[in-house]
């Protein structure tokens, strides 16, 4: 393990990171493989759910910005940070701000019926059934848009508190606190 340099804090471990990228990955290479080979995409969403699952165990096991008890806020929490933002004026947070918190339970959610709805397409019960095709069809293109309001998310949050939240999510470092940061 890497010694965290001064004036820094490790905020997402290395478990957090792996899923994080993996589940990118799996996910893109998912949607690829839609039009160029059916081949990977059934195994590549099994792995995807399981990313999900693992991501879920950690939510409880992890260390404590990995914990769903330290950044899933209440609806009542999460609108006034949102109207904070909206005013150019929310603090900076160590962990997942409230708006993140809710996009990544929100994507995870969405893949987890993804993959529910693409194993459900492979048994005899629901093998050729429209309404499932569709449903797995627009919660496909529903995490689509999740990952472009993630990603306008992070570069918004990276530019109003000059931080380089990419990069963090790569060493998992980020600047220790401040004055007015929510650790």
């Amino acid at each position: 393990m890497t010694a965290t340099p001064a004036g820094a804090t490790r905020v997402w471990d290395r478990a957090v990171r792996c899923i994080h990228w993996s589940l990118a990955a799996t996910c893109a290479a998912a949607w690829i493989t839609t039009a160029i080979g059916m081949r990977w995409h059934e195994p590549l969403g099994y792995v995807a759910l399981a990313l999900v699952a693992l991501r879920i165990v950690w939510g409880f096991a992890g260390g404590r910005y990995a914990r769903f008890s330290q950044f899933v806020r209440s609806p009542r929490a999460t609108w006034a940070y949102a109207v904070q933002v909206a005013r150019g004026a929310a603090p900076r947070y160590l962990g997942h701000n409230p708006l993140g918190g809710w996009m990544a339970l929100t994507l995870w959610g969405c893949i987890a019926l993804l993959g529910f709805t693409g194993w459900l397409y492979t048994t005899d019960a629901f093998w050729g059934e429209a309404w499932l095709d569709r449903t797995h069809q627009v919660l496909g293109w529903s995490t689509l848009a999740l990952v472009v309001l993630h990603l306008a998310g992070v570069a918004l949050t990276a530019r109003q508190h000059r931080e380089k939240l990419v990069k963090a999510m790569l060493s998992g470092e980020k600047p220790a606190a401040g004055p007015g940061d929510v650790a």
